[in-house]
């Protein structure tokens, strides 16, 4: 079950029961009636915690860069997956169909997700029926299947002795296809927290189903960067992410 509010300063960011999934939306200020791209924002936490680093300030680097922003809150507690990745894409669908007052372009939808929310993000784009019209993902844990999976996403979302053809279809690099969006990757290759493999299995799979992919690497950096305010290489991937989201028409030129 979703949740919709609009954020409001003072207030704690995130929801007081993570039994339904709370939607927090981040427009951007002043948008002189222009209809605007907007991306849905999904932390990462392992599926036990949301890191507040991966939520409300990279909704306002979006906002910076003109586009619309809302942080997915998603339950954590007794969830079921397919009500879940449901409501990633309840989500996804409220964008596409907001009140004409948000001034979100329909069209122009995305999401970007951080560690296990990049899982969450990927496994909804391959397999969802509201797909986003494009797809960011920071050192993503991707794969359930041993031996690069990252067990304490793997065991909040499947449980404990999860099934052969469980851990198949809930691994987002196994079920991405050619209607995959267009997506944005970076990691780092010495994440000691979700390995690097995750990252290169997601843009192999994307590679061989022929759909458009960007990917970085940097060589050193510890996992949960988020904005990579203590890593001046790897904030780099702000500026690949803005230049990436200009070439598919999210960014305005010289934003």
């Amino acid at each position: 079950m979703l949740q919709v509010c609009h954020f409001m300063e003072g207030a704690s960011e995130e929801p007081v029961s993570r039994s339904s999934s709370l939607l927090t939306l981040y427009p951007v200020g002043e948008t002189n009636g222009e209809i605007l791209p907007f991306i849905l924002v999904l932390p990462g936490g392992g599926y036990q915690n949301l890191a507040p680093h991966e939520g409300e300030p990279v909704a306002r680097w979006l906002n910076g860069l003109g586009i619309h922003a809302g942080v997915l809150h998603y339950q954590l507690e007794n969830f079921e997956p397919a009500e879940l990745i449901q409501d990633v894409q309840d989500a996804i669908t409220w964008a596409r169909q907001a009140p004409k007052e948000w001034a979100i372009n329909p069209q122009q939808v995305g999401m970007i997700g951080f560690s296990a929310g990049g899982h969450l993000a990927s496994i909804t784009a391959v397999t969802g029926t509201a797909k986003p019209d494009l797809l960011l993902l920071g050192y993503p844990v991707i794969t359930f299947e041993e031996p690069y999976t990252h067990q304490g996403s793997r065991l909040n979302f499947l449980g404990e002795h999860p099934q052969p053809e469980k851990i198949h279809s809930f691994s987002s690099n196994q079920q991405a296809d050619s209607a995959s969006p267009p997506t944005f990757i970076w990691t780092t290759a010495n994440d000691a927290g979700v390995p690097v493999e995750n990252s290169l299995l997601f843009a192999g799979a994307l590679s061989k189903a022929g759909v458009p992919f960007e990917l970085h690497v940097f060589e050193d950096g510890r996992h949960g960067l988020g904005l990579s305010d203590d890593n001046a290489h790897c904030q780099q991937w702000l500026g690949c992410c803005a230049n990436w989201l200009q070439q598919h028409r999210f960014v305005k030129q010289g934003i």
